[in-house]
Parts: structure tokens; sequence; C-alpha cells
């Protein structure tokens, strides 16, 4: 298990993800130890460090089972119910929507079909802590004309103009301020529909969405603009007891885009790094209970 993350609980709050080295760091400094809970992907629930054969020096207990599950909530204090969220998505079926959702885009009139279809596809293989059989009932016609009008800005370059390149920019970040309102808004547990909502400013949204597209420039400052940008998404969304939070740091995020880039310009194993980028970030977000991150 050297290559798994893991998560231990602390003061009733979940911790991490982090590499098995840096868990066994604290382990040896004190700051967990053979009684601290403990989980890893493939572990059925939470566990003491000292009963994971190996974990903790001096300690044994009975092999635990590693059967596949979602990450559970932390038992250490009753009134929480948070954790890491996680993704499975099949490798063809990921690939195959999302290039019908690019297809869809070129081709304008059918994008409001191929981006829904990949909502609806891809969300039920995310795994919430708490909100189970997660589902999204968005319809293409509910928003039509976002997807129409960006597929048609996908051509705006070719008018050679900057006023008309700088206002494409501008509508394309308040047009993706909208879709993230739209999907956040159509999320359901068990059929029926969650009373989340995404309260954050269209104009601070698309100075964010300006911000990350001139950070650009500086070639890896975008990944610190992203994962900021990001926390700013988390911290808008309203209409439940916990927190959404992002917990991927901009050194993160820049080394695994790059891998992605690279993997993807060589074509053959873009459905395999679009897999491991998409489970990736989506096991970033987290579920905490509300001003448990009040401070980060």
């Amino acid at each position: 298990m050297s290559n798994r993350n893991w998560f231990y609980a602390s003061e009733g709050q979940q911790k991490g993800p982090l590499p098995e080295a840096q868990l066994r760091d604290l382990i040896t400094r004190g700051m967990v130890g053979a009684d601290t809970l403990v989980w890893t992907e493939g572990m059925a629930g939470w566990q003491k460090a000292g009963e994971i054969p190996g974990l903790v020096p001096s300690a044994a207990g009975a092999p635990p089972a590693f059967p596949q599950a979602g990450p559970p909530p932390v038992v250490a204090s009753g009134s929480y119910s948070g954790g890491a969220l996680s993704a499975d998505f099949p490798i063809w079926g990921l690939f195959g929507r999302s290039l019908l959702m690019f297809i869809g885009q070129i081709f304008v009139i059918p994008a409001p079909w191929t981006a829904t279809a990949l909502y609806r596809w891809s969300i039920p293989h995310i795994r919430v802590p708490g909100r189970p059989n997660l589902g999204f009932t968005g319809q293409p016609l509910d928003i039509w004309y976002v997807f129409i009008i960006l597929g048609l800005l996908t051509y705006s370059s070719t008018a050679n103009s900057t006023i008309v390149s700088l206002l494409s920019l501008v509508v394309q970040g308040f047009l993706s301020w909208m879709i993230v309102r739209w999907i956040t808004g159509r999320l359901s547990s068990n059929g029926q529909e969650l009373p989340i909502s995404f309260k954050g400013s269209p104009a601070v949204y698309v100075g964010w969405y300006v911000l990350m597209v001139i950070s650009a420039i500086t070639i890896i400052g975008w990944a610190w603009v992203m994962t900021a940008w990001m926390r700013w998404i988390c911290r808008n969304i309203e209409g439940t007891r916990r927190e959404v939070t992002f917990n991927a740091t901009g050194l993160e995020v820049l080394w695994r885009t790059i891998v992605f880039a690279v993997g993807c310009s060589f074509l053959i194993p873009i459905p395999w790094v679009l897999r491991w980028y998409a489970n990736w970030i989506i096991s970033q977000f987290a579920l905490t209970e509300r001003g448990a991150y009040a401070n980060a």
C-alpha cells in the first residue's frame, strides 16, 4: 500500500489526503498514534492505525478487508458526516462522452444535448459521503441558449479583432457562471433534488475567469489561480450543512496537468490520462463541518 494516499482523523476532523511516507513520518513524530483512525482507498471503513499491519511499529492486528468503497464518514465524532469525494469513471465511457461534447460544441446545435449527456452520465459515478446515488436532473433545453452561444464563441477568433476577443472572454466567463449555477441546482440524491445552490457573484466569477486566462501567460501561475478560484466557488455553495472544500495545492494541479497535457499530445494515451486526471480532480473536493476550515 506504499503508493496509497491516506486520510486520518484528528479532533473529529478529517485530515489528508497525504502519501503513506508522510503518514509514517507523522506516526514517527507521535502526531498519529496507534489509536488514530485512518482510511485509504479500498478500505471498508475507518480503522485504528495500530490495526493496519506494518503501519505502526510494534502494533499488531488482524488484516483489514479492502472491498471497493468510497470514503466513509469519520466516526471519531458522532456529529461529523463529511469526507473526501471520489470517482471511478469508466475509461471509454468518459472518453466517448467527452469527445461527443467537444464535437457538439464545434457543430454548435448539438451542444446542449452532448453537454447534458456528459453531466447526466458522469455525476452518478461520483461518490459523496452522506449523499447516496448522486444524480443530475438537468435537461438539454434548460439553458440551451448558453451552450449555443458558447459554441458560436469558439469561432470568435476568426474576427481578428482584439475588442471582439475581449468581449468574447467576458461573455464566456458569464456563461460559465450560468452553467455552474445550473449544475449545482440540478443535483439529486436517491432521485430527489438537493437544496443546494451556487450563490457566487457573476461579476466576481467573471473576474476569476479572466484572471485565469491572463495567468496562462505565466506558464505556471495559472495553477495557483485555479486552486484559489475553486476554493472561492466552494465557499459560495449553499444549502447544505456541510462545507465544500477544495484541497489540492497549486503545485499538485500544475504537475498533474502537465502530465495530462503530455499524455494527450501522444493521442493514444488520451482515454487513460483523462480518466486519471478526472478521478484525481474529484478526489480533491471534500465535505467538512462548516467552520472547520474558516481560517484556511
